[in-house]
């Protein structure tokens, strides 16, 4: 972990443990912990109407040492193996897509263009295989983007970026282990802005070690001056499996206390409006009236690449981490390392989750979704009363909004999901190609 454990962050922990059996029962409508197993008759996507699609392309020139996400130093020779594999992958499932709208397509990674050509070649592929899809968004290295790469992009279609600035402190980079500085950042975005993509996401990280409130203004500042279209925000994810976890120098490094997140997420909150720009997520702030770049809010999506995760309604499942398990199944079949069935009511609380991280709850979409006469009211009220009483959700006319208290915790509470849910998954998959039941 990054540091030891503060009081504040350990009462909660603590806290969580005692009430998350009543908040899963509420909300999902089980007392039992959560469950992944190995994949056994997973059915392929039919019929679910607007489907998002996601690649993941987990290579990289030199790996980040706070990154938590699953990937390898880029080689040809294991590009190319990927490469082959998830064409397979995606042969696989192009019959059952076939017809199906795709809304959207998500590229993250890893490095996505750090084998230009090799993504290239892939996008066609896929694009060949499913026909027309909507918005087009790929992530970028500050130092993996150039005019010939992202003219390359806009051909194939890409209409939005998200540039991994991180921070703009030169210092505050090298000390996270990035290999880009504060002024690659700063041009790419304004390169990128030239270029004419339709939304120019900027990601920054807080809360990091050593950061004052006044230097994550000056980092908000810098990337709106850069001409950023949003601004996305973090706070640094100290996962125990990753590099930075593990790095014994910061066992010292204590990360700002609550009240200094807070602030900072206050300050990004009154920058951005005074800016123009809008709060269109826990964690993101837009301007009109360009589109909003996200890459977990889609409903139903199927996911192509190691580790790459899908949900298809009635079940959710992962693939296995390792790139030569991964190769070595395709094509011939799925690399699904582990899944979780997904009752009605699950389904309902997932989409649920992902409407209150996008701020609006809506009772006409709810209702759209599951084809059910039943309301957002009549199944989720009773659940959501208790966030009302505290300030953090207000009833509206047509569903629920979440306030600016609640985004603030939401973004907490997020935090610390992440660290006990998608750390222990993770943790496993990166131990084992094919590993046995996790229970979440």
């Amino acid at each position: 972990m990054l540091g030891p454990v503060s009081g504040g962050m350990m009462g909660a922990m603590l806290g969580a443990s005692l009430w998350e059996p009543i908040v899963r029962r509420a909300i999902v409508g089980r007392w039992g912990r959560l469950k992944m197993a190995p994949a056994i008759d997973v059915p392929f996507p039919v019929n679910l109407g607007p489907l998002g699609l996601y690649l993941h392309v987990p290579f990289c020139r030199k790996l980040c040492p706070y990154c938590p996400y699953n990937r390898f130093v880029y080689s040809q020779s294991l590009f190319e193996a990927y490469e082959r594999a998830v064409c397979g992958e995606i042969e696989l499932y192009a019959p059952y897509l076939n017809g199906t709208p795709i809304s959207s397509l998500y590229i993250g990674g890893g490095t996505p263009t750090v084998d230009l050509a090799g993504l290239v070649r892939i996008l066609r592929r896929l694009k060949s295989q499913v026909g027309p899809i909507g918005d087009i968004c790929v992530e970028l290295h500050p130092g993996f983007m150039d005019t010939h790469c992202l003219a390359a992009l806009r051909e194939l279609g890409v209409n939005m970026v998200s540039i991994g600035v991180e921070s703009t402190s030169d210092r505050m980079l090298q000390f996270i282990g990035r290999t880009h500085n504060a002024q690659t950042a700063l041009d790419a975005v304004r390169r990128a802005r030239s270029q004419g993509f339709e939304t120019v996401n900027a990601d920054l990280l807080f809360a990091l070690p050593t950061q004052t409130p006044r230097q994550w203004r000056a980092d908000v500042v810098r990337v709106l001056d850069a001409g950023a279209h949003q601004l996305s925000t973090y706070p640094l994810f100290s996962f125990p499996y990753s590099d930075f976890g593990r790095r014994q120098r910061l066992a010292r490094v204590r990360q700002p206390p609550a009240r200094s997140i807070r602030a900072m997420l206050d300050d990004t909150d009154g920058i951005a409006r005074q800016r123009g720009l809008h709060r269109c997520a826990v964690w993101s702030w837009i301007e009109a009236p360009h589109k909003k770049f996200s890459s977990v809010s889609r409903h139903h999506y199927i996911g192509f690449g190691p580790s790459a995760s899908s949900m298809i309604g009635s079940h959710f499942y992962v693939n296995t981490f390792d790139v030569d398990a991964y190769a070595s199944a395709l094509p011939g079949r799925r690399p699904i390392a582990l899944v979780m069935p997904m009752g009605r009511r699950m389904e309902m609380a997932y989409w649920v989750y992902w409407r209150a991280y996008e701020l609006f709850i809506s009772d006409a979409e709810f209702r759209g979704m599951f084809g059910t006469n039943q309301s957002l009211v009549r199944l989720f009220g009773p659940s959501f009363a208790p966030l009302q009483a505290a300030g953090l959700m207000k009833r509206t006319r047509d569903g629920y909004r979440i306030t600016h208290r609640g985004a603030y915790w939401i973004h907490r509470l997020q935090n610390l999901c992440t660290l006990s849910y998608i750390d222990h998954l993770w943790g496993r998959c990166r131990s084992s190609a094919w590993p046995q039941e996790v229970v979440l």
